[in-house]
């Protein structure tokens, strides 16, 4: 994911509420948010190249979601496939805060990345850039390719936004969360962040939802899980910033 915008606690009707999008090269393949083969308990996309996945919800109440860290001077060169974090807790059994320790002591296999895992009950953080296991706060949060809640301006609309939208709203639309990350307005350059990669491409990476000749938001992702334990799953897939086609789930967590 590129953007996640999410939305934990202090609500009356839901535990956890997400508004995500993942960004990518339009060349690289990838698989729709399914119910796994291999793992059935998992639903989640998949990267057909590394094989992991970005964001991904369990059966038994594991959630996951990943962001690159954005440093165009990195050398990813024999690293692994920072997907294969998501996909390795969903796949797990320990803790959460066990499987970020063990990440931690794992953190220079991969490039940057910004790491949220957990359930709808806690969520935890972990960049191995900060190096800092936190557990997240309830209300609204944001994460894009800096630290969470880091003021770039994609994160601080869709963050105000989303917490505009649940403080007035009892009832969650996915449609009004959709809304929120197809945001594709490009920010003024004066609140731009420098991160190295010139003011163009800076630019036209700042909207919520991305839009360029090679790159963009590739999917929109919306997952809620009520009181009661019940998920609502949906997602949105987009071929070149034009809507292709949309999968939604629902179902109800057991615990083990």
């Amino acid at each position: 994911m590129c953007l996640i915008n999410f939305h934990l606690h202090d609500h009356p009707n839901y535990k956890l509420i997400i508004a995500a999008n993942r960004d990518e090269f339009y060349k690289r393949p990838s698989a729709p948010a399914q119910f796994w083969n291999s793992h059935p308990d998992i639903l989640a996309g998949q990267d057909l190249v590394g094989m992991g996945t970005w964001l991904g919800i369990t059966k038994t109440g594991r959630v996951a979601a990943l962001t690159n860290y954005r440093d165009p001077e990195e050398d990813s060169s024999n690293k692994r496939s920072r997907g294969h974090i998501v996909r390795g807790y969903l796949e797990s059994d320990v803790s959460p805060q066990n499987f970020l320790h063990q990440l931690k002591n794992e953190k220079n296999a991969y490039s940057g990345f910004n790491f949220i895992a957990g359930t709808p009950e806690e969520i935890y953080y972990y960049s191995n850039i900060q190096d800092d296991i936190l557990s997240v706060s309830a209300g609204t949060h944001g994460l894009s390719n800096e630290l969470l809640d880091s003021p770039w301006p994609k994160v601080v609309k869709g963050r105000k936004r989303l917490a505009d939208y649940v403080q007035q709203n009892a009832v969650v639309e996915t449609d009004s969360l959709f809304d929120i990350i197809a945001d594709a307005e490009e920010a003024p350059d004066e609140e731009l962040p420098d991160t190295g990669v010139g003011l163009d491409f800076e630019r036209k990476l700042s909207p919520l939802f991305i839009q360029t000749s090679d790159y963009g938001t590739r999917c929109s992702t919306v997952l809620l899980v009520d009181h009661q334990d019940q998920v609502t799953f949906v997602e949105r897939r987009f071929n070149k910033g034009v809507f292709a086609d949309e999968n939604r789930f629902s179902f109800k967590l057991h615990y083990t």
